[in-house]
């Protein structure tokens, strides 16, 4: 058969007299010969042609024979494979960039990948699925913030992780951090869950509940609404908390509560100490704090702490705050130093863990349900505590 190039596919798509048998070969025939000699940067335009060829047979009143359509399939199914060959190409030109070839190497260690990642844009990189360096559970604890919008969450959260503040306000849907620590030889992970875009979606935000070890309230001091909003989600955590518990008792949960902006004249307050308190009991530490003026930060932050059974250097000011690539090896020495008589600096420490991302929500509600999530019982179960 001889060779057709791509403007006579169109043509022989339009020309409703060309036999349909031979309008398939040349089809076929164009496509095989497109995926040996073009370039994959082609294959979007050449899919355009042939679909806007097809339209325009159409528009004419001819009926669009099943061919077309298959050879609509037969395009798209090229396309995807030059889209696949042109990302094994960018891989191999990523990795023949001045670096050696992986079989080269030594085997990196999940953190050294997430640094390589962070600041060189490796393409060939192993997933961080197995991580050596996992934190024990007891070490791991999830803070959640509730609170009404335009409150100052996001900048309570920016003086805990980054000891900083912004002036310009952005609406915040979902935010997620983690930070890891090395305290006295141990490491700690914190994970924040800024749920703030949850508050139209109330199984969403009672599973964000029922998986959070410590709460972080916030609310405005110039904004009643903001206040009985916390007073409502205060309540909810209690109730979703206590469900959850065997025995059904009222229990204690964690709670931090921010009166936030109190750097506003006092003739704005809507909101006073005492109201607040018998609103949330004794059981939550109340905190007047300006997110803008740092005040009170350090004792929210160490209220958090105690409360989470966590160290006290987990607060912004008692640590040193170091990068990802730093944190790892000061990690790796610290192991070093266990086989050797070499000593190395035990100071506190924290780096921000980046393209660090909320667990999935099958994740989160296998974590609360627990084994016997996955049992079949015979006895009648309770309505399910995520609706």
């Amino acid at each position: 058969m001889y060779p057709i190039n791509l403007k006579q596919i169109c043509l022989s798509s339009m020309c409703p007299v060309m036999d349909q048998g031979v309008k398939a070969a040349a089809a076929l025939q164009v496509i095989q010969h497109q995926s040996r000699s073009l370039p994959a940067t082609s294959s979007p335009s050449v899919l355009l042609a042939y679909k806007n060829a097809t339209q325009r047979l159409g528009a004419t009143g001819f009926k669009v024979s099943t061919l077309s359509k298959a050879g609509m399939g037969i395009l798209k199914l090229a396309t995807t494979q030059l889209k696949q060959q042109e990302k094994k190409a960018r891989v191999v030109r990523a990795s023949s960039l001045g670096k050696a070839h992986p079989a080269s190497v030594e085997k990196k260690s999940p953190l050294d990948q997430l640094t390589a990642l962070v600041l060189h844009g490796h393409a060939r990189l192993q997933p961080l699925a197995n991580e050596s360096h996992a934190t024990k559970p007891k070490n791991c604890r999830r803070i959640v913030v509730l609170g009404a919008p335009r409150v100052g969450k996001t900048s309570i959260l920016r003086r805990f992780l980054r000891d900083g503040f912004e002036e310009r306000y952005e609406p915040t849907s979902e935010d997620f951090h983690r930070k890891l620590y090395q305290i006295r030889g141990e490491t700690y992970q914190i994970d924040i869950l800024d749920a703030s875009g949850e508050r139209s979606f109330p199984a969403k935000r009672r599973l964000s509940i029922l998986t959070g070890d410590i709460f972080l309230l916030v609310f405005s001091l110039d904004d009643r609404s903001s206040f009985e909003e916390v007073r409502a989600l205060h309540a909810e955590i209690v109730a979703a908390k206590t469900a959850l518990h065997p025995s059904r008792q009222k229990v204690c949960v964690p709670t931090v509560a921010c009166a936030n902006k109190v750097d506003l004249p006092s003739e704005q307050r809507a909101v006073s100490r005492t109201e607040v308190l018998r609103a949330l009991g004794n059981g939550c530490a109340l905190f007047e704090t300006s997110a803008k003026d740092g005040v009170n930060m350090e004792q929210v932050f160490e209220a958090l702490a105690r409360r989470g059974g966590l160290p006290l250097e987990t607060g912004p000011s008692q640590h040193r705050k170091v990068s990802i690539r730093s944190y790892q090896a000061l990690r790796a020495a610290r192991q070093a130093e266990k086989g050797s008589k070499a000593a190395v600096c035990d100071a506190p420490c924290g780096a921000l863990y980046p393209l660090a991302r909320r667990p999935s929500f099958g994740t989160d509600l296998r974590l609360v349900l627990g084994p016997k999530g996955n049992r079949k019982q015979s006895k009648a179960q309770d309505k399910c505590q995520i609706q």
